[in-house]
């Protein structure tokens, strides 16, 4: 992975994540070039000052994507709101949860994304997802030209632990699946995005539960064939995916964009800062994210999130990529999610190599290969 900040993988991780989801270098770059004294003093120290330069930067865009609607000039506006909406997020997850101007940049960045979906004319829009007694929002995005009789294959794509709706649908999958006729439903399920800023709904281990909602739904969309939706997950979706396809048995498949079989025991290695961390602020974001009070309230909990014993009951295709230099989750954390779910009919392991690209953590040093390998994948199979 390419690091801007020589010292901070955290910091440069971000820089990573906005590349791969539209950035242009040369923004990131005037964003960047201040923070590079303040990166070398850790991950918590300056996130603050990271967030304003972010965040302004992407004010500026949005201010020169407004006067070009104005203009009349619409296909002008949409990348820049693009940009926008992905710096706005950058800045965004960054930040403790406790930091008030953080709400201001997700509204920002959600709004900034669906005039970035209009102006550009993408193929997507935002539906809500009923679950239990509430609901949490998706983009669903589809391929060009009608549907084929009976509809589109789906795929299901889930949130780790710190990203979003928006960055899956820009993070190049979601495309790649449209490009071979496969739709895809980007969920901010309980624990991420909106579900959790905007709703306060946490996340629980049996991610069974909300991906069957997404079943749901898409059983009532006419366009979408009920009988070929499949389940994708990246980073902490490595372990959401697996689970929700071994016990919703409505799943034909699963594709794993970085394997991540035992994440609670990883917690124990976090705790002797062993490992990359994906934020900063790492404790209070977790905590966060499940809904606990306390580390040791947190720390009792972690242990439900295991595959041992689950992807034993995968029934479907299943495919798990990872990235050979992977500096969060090792590899003893990611072999055995293949070699256990030995009741897939058809199971296959991608380990992406330094030389190929898309060998960091969730493909942050080249989305665009396990993208297209993956898509490739399901769309053989789907």
């Amino acid at each position: 992975m390419f690091r801007y900040f020589p010292t901070n993988y955290v910091w440069s991780l971000s820089v990573s994540i906005a590349m791969n989801c539209g950035g242009q270098i040369g923004e990131v770059d005037q964003i960047s070039a201040p923070l590079a004294d303040i990166a070398k003093e850790g991950d918590d120290a300056g996130t603050e000052k990271l967030f304003w330069s972010w965040v302004n930067f992407a004010d500026s865009l949005a201010e020169r994507a407004e006067k070009e609607v104005a203009a009349q000039h619409p296909l002008s506006a949409g990348p820049l709101y693009h940009r926008a909406s992905v710096y706005y997020f950058v800045a965004e997850r960054m930040q403790s949860r406790d930091f008030g101007p953080r709400k201001e940049a997700y509204r920002k960045s959600v709004e900034a994304m669906k005039a970035a979906i209009e102006h550009n004319r993408y193929r997507a829009e935002y539906v809500e997802i009923p679950y239990e007694d509430a609901s949490f929002p998706a983009i669903f995005t589809w391929p060009e030209g009608n549907p084929p009789e009976g509809g589109w294959p789906v795929m299901v794509y889930c949130n780790g632990l710190d990203s979003m709706k928006e960055l899956l649908f820009t993070s190049g999958l979601p495309t790649e699946l449209s490009r071979r006729g496969v739709a895809t439903l980007c969920v901010d399920q309980p624990g991420t995005g909106a579900a959790l800023r905007e709703r306060d709904m946490h996340a629980i281990h049996d991610s069974e539960r909300w991906a069957g909602a997404a079943i749901d739904y898409l059983e009532t969309r006419p366009d979408v064939n009920a009988e070929r939706i499949g389940m994708s997950g990246v980073s902490l979706g490595g372990y959401y995916a697996p689970r929700a396809a071994a016990f919703e048995k409505r799943f034909k498949l699963c594709a794993v964009w970085g394997a991540n079989y035992n994440w609670g025991e990883l917690q124990k290695r976090r705790l002797q800062r062993e490992g990359e961390n994906p934020v900063p602020h790492y404790w209070d974001h977790v905590q966060w994210v499940f809904g606990k009070e306390s580390r040791d309230e947190f720390m009792a909990f972690a242990p439900s999130m295991t595959l041992e014993g689950v992807v034993e009951e995968i029934t479907v295709p299943f495919l798990v990529t990872h990235g050979e230099d992977d500096r969060q989750i090792p590899m003893e954390f990611a072999t055995p999610e293949y070699e256990n779910a030995v009741n897939s009919p058809d199971r296959h392991w991608k380990l992406f190599s330094t030389v190929e690209g898309g060998s960091s953590h969730a493909g942050s040093d080249n989305e665009s290969v396990p993208a297209n390998y993956i898509a490739d994948w399901v769309s053989d199979r789907l």
